[in-house]
């Protein structure tokens, strides 16, 4: 997700003053989401098939998914914005929504659980063995709050980004791990699967997604899409009535910008292209046919999907075209290359900002200085540096915390800014030949699965993983 618009009215008041095969290289045994669905009224109906391929060592007696569309409704412990931009976020004052299991079957017993009823519990009737698969069927209910955030109805648009039960990621030393919904930062840990989608709206809508679409039917007044996407982490759709669409090919993926506000529509396009191409022939090849940048209503700057990112429509231009380059970014960096984000969400969030600044090293005509953006990031971390130890003697700088450990500034100081410096450090230190070596590495041993620092270290060697060690400890 990009930074928060927040870090410059702080920082004012404290300075005066390679390639990979899709998601997963291989033809790996992926799990499957079947999904149904149809939006009208702020409600979206629908029905998910999921077939589960079990990849691990031990059998499996029961699945987990997270229910992100629950942390919306009235009443939850964990709500999905913070304070800080609840008014920007909640246009019409305070609206609710919720995501409803009405069936789950075949199974033995399903709940409602987790800290925030943020999980779905499904007992199966038989274990499925290592290596075997079992087909259960989800129909729920997601109603929409009128919130520019993820999910929620937009002043312009509706956004459907988290909108389906999602299978949460096993660990052999801990079981399912549940995500609680975070509001600072991006509460996502997911592995990749197979998706095919059946979506139905109001024919006045434009539907972007994440998926390709194979076919498009009308009938009466409604639409319906059928769309697909392989090997992939998340799935999203965004819809409106006021959407312009512009598209083009960066290399053999299509582009597709959809918006209803950019005087400077051309240029956008032109920009997503370039940097698509840009980091496709620096990082690894872009694993999709399509690609989709969205603007929309969203509090923060642009949220990050595989092959589809939204973007703010409150920002002004330099701030937009920097959010559509960062979360571009995330292709390669979250999309690709997964990772904790609850716990680790330097490791993209950090090499998403560094390689926007490589994105506009290289590309001088859109007037922005990779320079620059160092240095303003490193006045950020300083000056976050001397008002902590001048309010508390002393500070915690380490940056592998899960998220609730994190004050939402310094989240984004340590996560975006500290992970921009990091980044900086080890080209300083390893020279650019051996610097983009290290990332094409990391890309090419973690596509399609999910990485720790430990992973990043391998890639950086002895010396560059000494200095990922210093800053994610905290001692620098």
């Amino acid at each position: 997700m990009k930074r928060f618009v927040l870090f410059l009215s702080v920082l004012a008041l404290v300075l005066p003053l390679f390639s990979f095969a899709g998601c997963a290289g291989g033809e790996v045994p992926r799990s499957k989401y079947d999904i149904s669905a149809e939006y009208e009224g702020g409600v979206l109906t629908a029905e998910m098939s999921f077939t589960y391929h079990n990849a691990e060592e031990c059998e499996m007696p029961a699945l987990e998914f997270n229910l992100y569309g629950n942390a919306y409704r009235e009443g939850a412990a964990l709500p999905p914005v913070s304070r800080s931009y609840h008014a920007k976020a909640y246009y019409n004052s305070d609206s609710y929504g919720s995501m409803e299991i009405t069936e789950v079957s075949p199974c033995t017993a399903w709940e409602v659980c987790g800290e925030d009823e943020n999980i779905l519990r499904v007992e199966l009737e038989k274990p499925v063995p290592p290596g075997g698969e079992t087909t259960i069927a989800v129909r729920y209910t997601l109603t929409l709050a009128e919130v520019e955030h993820r999910t929620g109805i937009a002043r312009h648009a509706v956004n459907l980004g988290n909108f389906y039960p999602v299978l949460c990621v096993y660990e052999p030393e801990n079981g399912f791990y549940e995500c609680e919904y975070i509001a600072h930062g991006d509460p996502f840990y997911s592995e990749c699967a197979d998706y095919f989608v059946e979506f139905t709206a109001g024919e006045e809508y434009v539907v972007a997604s994440s998926g390709e679409v194979s076919a498009a039917t009308a009938a009466g007044s409604k639409k319906s899409y059928s769309m697909q996407l392989s090997n992939a982490r998340d799935f999203a759709i965004v819809l409106s009535d006021g959407f312009t669409l512009l598209q083009g090919m960066a290399g053999d993926v299509n582009v597709l910008y959809y918006f209803y506000d950019d005087e400077n529509a051309a240029r956008t396009l032109a920009l997503l292209k370039e940097s698509l191409t840009y980091f496709s022939d620096t990082f690894g090849k872009y694993p999709y046919k399509t690609y989709s940048a969205v603007q929309t209503g969203f509090c923060y700057g642009g949220m990050e999907y595989p092959a589809l990112a939204m973007l703010s429509d409150s920002l002004e231009q330099s701030s937009y075209e920097y959010a559509a380059v960062h979360e571009t970014a995330h292709q390669w960096w979250y999309a690709a290359v997964g990772n904790n984000e609850l716990e680790h969400a330097w490791l993209d969030e950090g090499l998403a900002e560094y390689s926007t600044v490589l994105f506009f090293e290289k590309h001088p005509q859109y007037g922005q200085s990779g320079a620059e953006i160092v240095e303003g990031a490193r006045r950020v971390y300083g000056a976050f540096h001397t008002v902590q130890e001048q309010l508390a003697g002393s500070e915690d700088t380490s940056m592998s915390r899960h998220l609730r450990d994190f004050g939402e500034y310094e989240y984004a100081v340590l996560s975006y800014d500290k992970g921009m410096l990091l980044f900086d450090t080890l080209r300083d230190a390893l020279g650019e030949r051996r610097f983009l070596s290290a990332l094409k590495k990391y890309c090419r041993e973690n596509a399609g699965g999910i990485a720790a620092p430990e992973e990043l270290k391998s890639a950086f060697g002895n010396a560059g993983g000494q200095i990922i060690e210093q800053y994610e400890s905290g001692k620098v």
